[in-house]
C-alpha cells in the first residue's frame, strides 16, 4: 500500500504547475491553483483506489473537513496539497505535498514528497522511516541545547515566549523552512535537533509526524491533547531528535 501510494504522490507532484494570482483565506494564509489541482487529484486517485477511506484536505469546506474528523477510527486520508503554498507561489523552494492515513486515532502510513529536491519520505506505524527508500534515523545521542539547530516558527508563538527565544535562545542556531512537513521531517533526517511551532494543523503534521517517530524523533503537544485528536483548531506543538532532547526542549518552553 505504501509503495502504491508513493507512486500517486510522485504523480500528484506534476498537477503542481504555477498558476497565476492566489487568493487570501479566513486565517492569512493563501490558496492558489496549484493547491487545488493537486488536492482533487489526490482525493479523485485515493477514493477510487481505496473508496473505503474519506478524505480530509485542507482546502476542502470544513462541513466536509468536519464530516471526514467523524471516521478517524475506522480510517480517514488526511492530505495537505501543498504544505508551503507561500514558499510555492513566490519561488521559495521548499514545499512539500503531504499524505497520511489516520486509523485509531494514529497515523498507519505516511508520505511528505519534497519534489524541488525530489526527496521522498515515507512512513509506516512500527515499520520505521525512509528517505528515497533508505531508512531514516534521527540523531540519537543527547544534545545539549546550547549545540542545537532549532526549526522555530516564530509568528504564530505566544509573543512572552517568542521574545524570550529571541532574546535568550537556549540553542546555537535558528531556521524557519515555511513548511511544517518539511520542519518534521528535515528534523528526522538529522538536519536539525529541536522543533517548535506555535499553530498547526492537523494536515500540517499528519504525516511529517509519523515520519520523526518511527525514525526514533519526539513530540509533544504544547496543548497537553492526544497529537492525533481529531479536531481542525490549530495547535501548538515541539519535537526533538529524541526523548532525553525532547525532555531538556520541553524543560526550557515551560519555565
Amino acid at each position: 500500500m505504501l509503495a502504491e501510494l508513493e507512486t500517486l504522490v510522485r504523480q500528484a507532484a506534476a498537477a503542481a504547475v504555477p498558476h497565476p494570482g492566489s487568493v487570501a483565506k479566513p486565517d492569512g494564509s493563501i490558496v492558489t491553483g496549484a493547491d487545488l489541482a493537486v488536492q482533487q487529484f489526490l482525493v479523485d486517485a485515493l477514493t477510487d483506489r481505496w473508496p473505503g477511506y474519506p478524505v480530509l484536505g485542507e482546502e476542502m469546506d470544513e462541513a466536509a473537513q468536519r464530516a471526514a474528523l467523524t471516521r478517524f477510527g475506522s480510517g480517514a486520508w488526511c492530505i495537505d496539497p501543498i504544505d508551503g503554498t507561500t514558499n510555492f507561489a513566490t519561488g521559495f523552494p521548499a514545499w512539500a505535498i503531504s499524505v497520511a492515513l489516520i486509523q485509531d486515532g494514529s497515523a498507519s502510513l505516511g508520505i511528505v514528497y519534497d519534489p524541488g529536491r525530489d526527496e521522498c519520505f515515507t512512513a509506516q506505524a512500527d515499520a520505521g522511516a525512509r528517505l528515497n527508500g533508505t531508512l531514516l534515523k534521527a540523531q540519537d545521542e543527547v544534545c545539549e541545547l546550547g549545540a542545537c539547530v532549532a526549526a522555530i516558527d516564530f509568528k504564530r508563538l505566544a509573543p512572552d515566549l517568542a521574545c524570550r527565544l529571541a532574546s535568550e535562545p537556549p540553542y546555537r542556531s535558528q531556521r524557519n523552512l515555511g513548511s511544517v512537513a518539511l520542519d518534521w521531517c528535515w528534523l528526522a533526517a538529522g538536519r536539525c535537533q529541536l522543533y517548535l511551532h506555535g499553530g498547526q494543523r492537523l494536515w500540517d503534521y499528519a504525516a511529517g509526524a509519523l515520519v520523526l517517530q518511527e525514525a526514533g524523533g519526539a513530540a509533544w503537544a504544547l496543548d497537553r491533547k492526544e497529537l492525533y485528536a481529531p479536531m481542525l483548531e490549530a495547535r501548538p506543538v515541539c519535537a526533538a531528535a529524541n526523548d532525553a532532547t525532547l525532555a531538556a526542549w520541553r524543560g526550557w518552553l515551560e519555565m
